[in-house]
């Protein structure tokens, strides 16, 4: 595993995304949103009409995945069978879909390997809601980033670029998603023990990446 590993866990619009971009821009290092992956297998079950909730069906649909990470201009773009589908995966559709199906541990061991893989090579920011838990619980630094449901779900409303959704329906959403996700018996959302947590709720995403940093060149 490479030297320098740094998970980022918590919630959906506590501003994961955001502040390991930053943070690992700062860093000089590559960042990795787990959550692409899952969002991939959801995209791939959602295009070819998969019934994932039967266990040899399931089965043989991730036999026959071929996802995976290529590297352009420092960033990690997702690929499935040779088409790049990282802009297709951020609907409301497929987060309660990744969600739901990330729940399955067919589909979290699968994906295991590719996450591992990428850290054997690279020094990386990992972001998650099991990077530091379960994927890398060797980390040199992990971090729980959390904020209040309301902020969160106003931030990702603001990023939504069809406001058709009112923002009532997005906090239910959101709700329920950290329910699915707190409470699913493998791998479920939770800081680790040695997690290092910041509430987001009051700070701006560069107070964030500064306290990390704070953090970080210290150790």
């Amino acid at each position: 595993m490479a030297t320098s590993i740094i998970t980022i866990d918590g919630p959906a619009g506590a501003g994961k995304t955001t502040v390991s971009k930053l943070l690992s821009q700062k860093l000089g290092i590559i960042y990795v949103d787990t959550g692409a992956i899952y969002r991939g297998v959801a995209f791939e079950i959602k295009n070819q009409n998969i019934e994932w909730e039967n266990d040899s069906t399931l089965e043989i649909f991730l036999e026959g995945l071929d996802l995976n990470f290529i590297k352009k201009n420092g960033s990690l773009l997702l690929i499935s069978s040779g088409r790049d589908i990282s802009k297709f995966i951020r609907t409301p559709e497929i987060s309660m879909l990744a969600s739901s199906s990330s729940a399955r541990p067919q589909v979290r061991a699968e994906l295991l390997d590719i996450q591992r893989k990428i850290a054997k090579t690279e020094d990386a920011v990992f972001e998650g809601r099991d990077m530091g838990t379960v994927v890398f619980p060797e980390a040199e630094y992990k971090f729980y980033l959390f904020a209040d449901l309301a902020v969160r779900a106003k931030r990702r409303y603001d990023e939504m670029p069809n406001k058709v959704k009112n923002i009532n329906k997005v906090e239910q959403e959101m709700q329920t998603r950290d329910n699915n996700d707190s409470q699913r018996e493998t791998a479920p959302l939770k800081p680790a023990t040695d997690a290092i947590k910041i509430d987001s709720t009051f700070l701006t995403i560069e107070q964030v990446v500064e306290k990390m940093l704070r953090i970080i060149e210290k150790a």
